[in-house]
């Protein structure tokens, strides 16, 4: 039958199991959203999202097995999120790993979360040329990576404060359109005229890769209440079209600057955000423009998914990353440095 993995992905409100063969074939890609849970929120609960992953995680990963055509008997290994997240939630996914491979006897390989959202590439496109400069952007994550090689993934930047996809989410929550915000802003944005309202891009004095969304939320927010904008406002669409470019504007200039830094063969764009329609046209005419290749993943892989750990743990396990030790496995609701803990 071949070699088997199973990952298993709970970082913050999806609750998810994959199984993967060998040769990185995606065999099951089970994934649970928790969007209506949280909704009348306007937000992740992080209470309520690790109850329900307590709920979910038993007849997600029985679900994945059963589409991947496969028992518990049959996997050879497991691969678990460790963070970065919510630190309840990734206790249960690390929890039920690590019950699942000590009654087992398996490997257990820990899989850290940003890491594995931009090795996603790597599953429908195994042969990206590195160096490769990975833009990642979700709802709590805006960072560039530089890729060397496959399993050397570097930050060269980050967000000093709200990620892309907050400000998206939040400036939705402020006119009451729905959550998550981010994919409504990007379906209405379309109706609308991106250069009709007046975004400033913020500038880093320190001349670094950084990136800051605080103030194009909080100019956004100015131009709602000069306009009185709210959900019927003849021009909403006009300003979350503006809003939006603005935004992708921002993640493109600084990827130029990246490229300029680092001289990259290719480009990548990953993470949640990287489903929105408009930042991947944009990014593939920057990449031409460069005369790079780009990849992005396929928009299953872009969200939260257990196959994107699965497929980073195969790759560790390939170049001879040791499994985890049972006993010491825990999860860590930040990485604070260039590299996930130890």
């Amino acid at each position: 039958m071949g070699f088997r993995i199973l990952g298993i992905e709970t970082s913050c409100d999806e609750t998810s199991a994959a199984v993967l063969s060998g040769d990185l074939h995606v065999l099951s890609n089970i994934v649970l959203s928790q969007d209506e849970i949280h909704a009348p929120y306007g937000g992740v609960v992080p209470e309520l999202a690790s109850r329900q992953h307590i709920r979910s995680i038993g007849y997600i990963v029985e679900e994945s097995l059963k589409q991947a055509g496969c028992s518990l008997a049959q996997i050879d290994a497991y691969a678990v999120t460790q963070g970065p997240g919510l630190i309840g939630s990734l206790l249960v996914g690390v929890s039920f790993a690590k019950g699942l491979a000590y009654f087992n006897r398996k490997p257990l390989v820990p899989v850290d979360h940003l890491d594995s959202h931009v090795y996603s590439s790597f599953i429908e496109n195994p042969d990206i040329p590195l160096p490769a400069l990975a833009l990642l952007v979700s709802g709590g994550h805006t960072s560039i990576f530089l890729l060397e090689e496959k399993l050397n993934c570097r930050p060269v930047s980050r967000t000093r404060d709200d990620a892309a996809g907050e400000a998206l989410d939040k400036i939705a929550k402020f006119l009451n359109l729905g959550y998550p915000g981010g994919p409504v802003i990007d379906r209405l944005a379309e109706k609308g005229d991106p250069g009709s309202f007046g975004f400033a891009l913020p500038r880093m004095r320190d001349r670094s890769l950084d990136t800051s969304f605080s103030g194009l939320k909080t100019a956004a927010l100015t131009h709602i209440r000069q306009a009185k904008i709210d959900d019927r406002h003849p021009r909403l669409f006009d300003f979350l079209a503006s809003f939006q470019a603005a935004v992708i504007r921002v993640l493109i200039v600084n990827m130029e600057k990246a490229v300029d830094a680092f001289a990259p063969r290719s480009v990548i764009l990953c993470g949640g955000v990287a489903r929105n329609r408009k930042l991947r046209t944009d990014f593939l005419a920057f990449a031409e423009r460069t005369r790079l290749k780009a990849f992005i993943p396929s928009p299953e892989f872009c969200t939260d998914n257990a196959a994107m750990v699965a497929a980073l743990a195969l790759e560790m396990l390939r170049c001879g990353s040791p499994p985890a030790s049972f006993l010491d496995l825990n999860a860590y609701a930040r990485r604070e440095s260039g590299s996930p803990p130890a």
